[in-house]
């Protein structure tokens, strides 16, 4: 059997598996799972590396309205270039409703930013800020069927969030069209309260963001969400989960039969409130929500990715510049922290630091890693088995990871628009150095061999909380 590329002498992990095999690779799709393939236009030789499916990230914020004269860092350009150099293959942005607009406009407009620009294949989540009853009625029920089958709400943010009676309605169009809905969960008037008494205080320093958004606050959300989606008897995924405490109401909901799914991010496994406190404005840097919380909270975090009370490892990453008037040093943002735009830089690091703080450290094994990084999020999000395994039949998404390989992350050696990473000077153990997307290389080492454009928008299906080994 002839092939167009043989990836030979690896050794092939998936989230279940572990074995040595040759991959045939033709027309884009893995053919062969055999030892001894010989035949094929292009042989690349694997000795000493894993052979992986290309990092799925489901949660990702790239060009995305963020506020006036605030601009995100990234574009789908460098977004999805960011992505491919972090050995990703597939990621899911969020598309934007702003109020007083349809789900179609939102989405007209934000494929037009994504069209040709593309490295890596994407599909969208919606994030619903206007809930009409014609958006919930009409437009969502179709949209769904067109493959738009995933969308996010807010318990927090002025202008995003929704009212507990607007969560419903949306839970429950979403549980009758078939679409699975996220959920940020913090509690705004929590937070709103104790923005005031700060700046009452004249305590307007970037650490402060950290104190105005306690455990509690996103504790008593999660309680609350969990418990709005039990009323209405459908599937919820929590996103970006920073502490225990959040993390008991997951395991108290599942104990009561809840359909949930639960998903932490790198901020939670190495940052923690103090690297807000940072000299001069530096703590702008770190300023996300929910915010980093302590040293318990990391290894909470961990135990969590161990023991499956988190099915998905993602970086929501959500960038924006520092040394930059639409970033993070913007005027009103220098003298207080409430203007400071949230989130930080990661989609490129994710998988690295995954690797190198769980995989190489024995905190995981690798086909854990492989759960968390590319399978999960695939069965979670409509695209399983096309995407997220090795498998014949599978598209030929495949990541070649060196494990002995170290590097320091700096932010010179990044591809993302940001001017800085949260993570700089980390060494990290192990680092993606060939990245095939559809059976074309698109990363080899250094060098970028693909093309913007070269990445498909993908149509997924309908899919409630998949339930993973725990």
């Amino acid at each position: 059997m002839h092939f167009d590329t043989i990836i030979k002498n690896g050794t092939v992990f998936t989230a279940s598996d572990t074995f040595r095999s040759d991959v045939g690779i033709r027309d884009g799709k893995i053919a062969a799972l055999a030892a001894g393939l010989d035949d094929a236009d292009e042989i690349i030789d694997a000795t000493g590396l894993y052979v992986m499916p290309g990092g799925i990230d489901s949660h990702v914020h790239i060009a995305q309205p963020s506020g006036d004269g605030i601009v995100m860092a990234d574009d789908f350009a460098s977004g999805t270039l960011s992505a491919a150099f972090g050995g990703n293959t597939t990621i899911l942005p969020f598309c934007l409703q702003e109020k007083g607009t349809t789900l179609r406009e939102s989405l007209k407009d934000y494929h037009a930013k994504a069209d040709g620009q593309c490295h890596i294949d994407v599909s969208f989540h919606l994030i619903l800020s206007d809930p009409t009853a014609y958006v919930l009625g009409q437009e969502l029920p179709a949209l769904v069927e067109d493959g738009y089958t995933s969308l996010k709400v807010f318990m927090t943010y002025e202008n995003l969030r929704l009212r507990d009676d607007q969560i419903l309605d949306t839970l429950d169009s979403a549980r009758r069209s078939g679409a699975l809905v996220m959920v940020h969960c913090e509690n705004e008037d929590a937070i709103r309260y104790l923005i005031g008494k700060h700046e009452r205080n004249g305590d307007l320093a970037p650490k402060f963001h950290a104190l105005s958004g306690p455990a509690a606050a996103e504790r008593e959300a999660t309680h609350r969400a969990l418990s709005l989606a039990e009323i209405v008897d459908t599937s919820i995924v929590i996103v970006h989960v920073s502490n225990r405490q959040a993390m008991e109401e997951i395991e108290r909901a599942r104990k009561r039969g809840g359909k949930v799914a639960g998903e932490t991010c790198p901020q939670y496994l190495l940052l923690t409130a103090d690297d807000l406190d940072a000299a001069e404005l530096e703590g702008a840097k770190f300023v996300c929500s929910p915010p980093p919380r302590d040293k318990e909270s990391q290894i909470a975090c961990w135990e969590g990715l161990q023991n499956g009370t988190f099915e998905l490892f993602s970086s929501d990453h959500c960038p924006f510049r520092y040394e930059d008037e639409g970033g993070k040093l913007n005027e009103k943002g220098k003298r207080n922290f409430r203007w400071i735009p949230n989130g930080i830089p990661g989609v490129e690091t994710r998988l690295p630091i995954l690797f190198s703080e769980g995989v190489s450290k024995g905190r995981i094994d690798i086909n854990r890693f492989v759960a968390l990084s590319s399978t999960n999020h695939a069965k979670q999000y409509g695209l399983y088995p096309q995407k997220g395994t090795i498998a014949i039949g599978s598209d030929a998404d495949i990541a070649l990871w060196d494990p002995s390989k170290k590097v320091t992350i700096t932010n010179d050696i990044l591809h993302h628009g940001a001017d800085y990473t949260p993570y700089e000077g980390l060494e990290v153990q192990g680092w993606p150095v060939r990245v095939i997307l559809r059976g074309a290389t698109i990363v080899d080492g250094e060098a970028f061999t693909g093309a913007a454009g070269q990445g498909a928008y993908l149509r997924r299906a309908k899919v409630g909380v998949v339930s993973q080994n725990r």
